[in-house]
């Protein structure tokens, strides 16, 4: 079944947690990190599990791939909560971009378009792409052609700070273009 351990008033299996710690470290030889990060040299996995019992802490497995495997002696629920703390560093420093949505009619006023432009422009100072659609229905779509200027007014109002990823083509009854942020030098 595996081995549970008991970690903040939950017990989670550490198979789940991809380490390796006390007997379940099985090599002949290890290199040995203390608590405060020197290091002990290479040994046997049975000294080095001792020498944690002895200290009152676990061993574990924290680079299995080198060569001999590097194992800590360490608390496992304070490694355990580093680990989280730094993945959700890495998750504050992750830039997720989005693809934001315009969507245009063939007969949009003048007024109803620089609205358009302005939300637009929010989006992509923020970072994001804009996917700016013209939609067509029943007659317009005889005039899909003649339409296309919209979307170039569009690209153009928004050029200093925006490119085109993809010029404007036709996805069933629209018109679609994507525009980018420009890059910063």
């Amino acid at each position: 079944m595996g081995v549970r351990f008991i970690f903040s008033g939950r017990c989670v299996n550490i198979s789940e947690l991809n380490v390796q710690m006390n007997e379940q470290i099985r090599d002949k030889e290890v290199r040995v990190i203390s608590e405060d990060g020197e290091q002990l040299g290479i040994m046997s996995a049975q000294e080095a599990l001792k020498l944690a019992e002895e200290a009152g802490v676990d061993l574990i497995k924290i680079a299995p791939n080198a060569v001999p495997p590097v194992v800590k002696i360490v608390d496992f629920s304070k490694y355990r909560y580093e680990q989280r703390r730094r993945e959700k560093e890495q998750k504050k420093k992750q830039n997720v971009i989005e693809v934001k949505e315009v969507r245009l009619t063939p007969n949009i006023d003048t007024n109803d378009l620089n609205t358009k432009v302005s939300a637009a422009r929010k989006f992509l100072e923020k970072g994001n792409k804009v996917k700016v659609s013209l939609r067509f229905r029943g007659r317009e779509l005889s005039r899909m052609g003649q339409s296309k200027y919209i979307l170039d007014d569009f690209a153009a109002a928004l050029g200093e700070i925006a490119q085109v990823d993809k010029p404007s083509k036709t996805e069933g009854r629209s018109l679609v273009m994507i525009l980018s942020p420009k890059k910063s030098k």
